[in-house]
């Protein structure tokens, strides 16, 4: 034996002892409270009907569209013209080295401007806003110029057959698949089935016969989607009028009025939509998601929850104590009243109180005098649970209640501010089993 011997057994015990302590030692694991949401939507794949009529040719020939897809037009407008042969004719789409007017630069630049100004993360959908009207600009001067063109290669041309004027207002459109005439009454659950569904694209120089369809155009603002539901979820739909619905294409967030139309046993959700018909008058199915709920708020996990018991009591029952802030109750002890403080775990609208059944004993008899100096008694016995969690920022555990907006198979979202509540950042055990109140805790 040595002191090197020694200091070694006593290092290697130390280190026993150690490991052994951290392997049995308690394990909690603490959650950071942050804000966030929840988002419950349910997607559909849905049909668009809308007020359409298809125009066709009275003669054969090269097509040239004065104006393209998605273009406004106005009644008595040039649409297209029929030659023999091609004509050498640019197309509108391409908008490299479109010139923009000056008063069509400055829109342009306050449109941008005030998108830096307004931007947030938030609300990212106004990027494809902004991507649209520089588009529908950019756009709008290349047709001017395509328009400009045709009419110049047109005057004296003898290869030119005629030119074909609109017949009313309305949007443009360059492409039919054979459901223009579709309508609520003659829906059925084939019109969903995409495997054989065909869409012919009209494009400039392409050779026509009379009688073949030669554009569409699509008469009103008011345009209709509907989606397949099964008999539960038409049921759960029913009451709601109005839903929000996101649209995948452009990543849209757009409010619709909602119906349930039930036909045979089939069920369909009926969205009918008054605004942003021109970004979808080309598309006959679209991706549509059903927002049914939208909550934000402190988001929790569900383990960190759990329920506790509390005796409820009239809050006409408390009170102060001298110069004290604090609240308590008078409490009945023998033949004298005493005061004790307490912690306050909730109110309701009403006005009963939520106090931690550990102060007291059951049966406890608490004393209000009225203004005209007479006794009230309440004795304690009623108890009600509360939802809540356990918050570890002062280093142990301490119960508080939550108030629940919304929660998915994981989180909750709760209400932020309240009384007696959480805040954004508060520190929380994240399995609401694992400790008991008041444990100390480390972090």
């Amino acid at each position: 034996m040595n002191i090197g011997i020694v200091l070694f057994a006593f290092i290697f015990i130390y280190l026993v002892v150690t490991i052994f302590t951290y392997a049995t030692a308690k394990r909690i694991s603490v959650y950071e409270v942050r804000e966030g949401s929840i988002v419950k939507d349910n997607s559909y794949t849905g049909l668009v009907i809308r007020k359409e009529q298809v125009f066709y040719a009275d003669a054969s020939g090269y097509v040239n569209y004065f104006q393209d897809e998605n273009s406004k037009l106005r009644k008595g407008n040039n649409i297209y013209v029929l030659s023999h042969n091609k004509l050498n004719i640019p197309s509108g789409n391409d908008t490299e080295g479109t010139t923009l007017t000056n008063e069509e630069q400055n829109n342009l630049i306050y449109k941008i401007q005030d998108f830096n100004e307004s931007y947030t993360n938030g609300h990212f959908s106004s990027v494809y806003s902004l991507k649209t009207e520089i588009n529908s600009a950019l756009h709008g001067a290349a047709n001017q110029s395509k328009t400009s063109q045709l009419d110049a290669v047109i005057a004296g041309n003898s290869d030119v057959i005629a030119t074909y004027p609109s017949d009313s207002d309305g949007i443009l459109v360059l492409n039919v698949d054979g459901y223009e005439n579709l309508t609520e009454d003659t829906l059925n659950n084939k019109n969903f089935d995409r495997s054989n569904y065909e869409s012919t694209q009209l494009t400039d120089q392409t050779k026509i016969k009379a009688g073949d369809p030669v554009y569409k155009v699509v008469t009103d603002e008011n345009w209709d989607v509907y989606i397949q539901l099964d008999k539960k979820t038409a049921a759960s739909l029913a009451g709601i009028q109005y839903v929000k619905t996101r649209i995948n294409k452009n990543n849209d967030t757009i409010w619709a009025d909602l119906a349930i139309v039930r036909k045979g046993d089939d069920y369909y959700g009926h969205l009918t939509y008054d605004s942003a018909m021109i970004q979808y008058s080309n598309s006959r199915f679209l991706s549509v998601e059903l927002i049914l709920d939208d909550q934000s708020g402190l988001k929790i996990p569900r383990s960190a929850v759990i329920e506790k018991l509390f005796y409820t009591i009239p809050g006409e029952y408390l009170t102060t104590s001298g110069n004290s802030s604090s609240q308590g109750v008078m409490i009945q002890d023998g033949d004298s009243v005493k005061y004790q403080t307490v912690d306050i775990y909730y109110t309701e609208a009403d006005g009963t109180v939520y106090l931690n059944p550990e102060a007291f004993e059951s049966g406890t008899v608490l004393i209000k005098t009225g203004e005209s100096g007479t006794q009230e008694t309440y004795s304690l016995g009623d108890q009600r649970a509360l939802k809540g969690v356990f918050c570890i920022n002062k280093g142990y555990a301490v119960f508080k209640t939550i108030q629940i907006l919304c929660e998915n198979d994981d989180y909750y979202i709760i209400q932020e501010g309240t009384a007696y509540g959480l805040s954004n950042y508060d520190h929380i055990v994240q399995d609401g089993h694992s400790v008991t109140e008041n444990e100390v805790v480390f972090q």
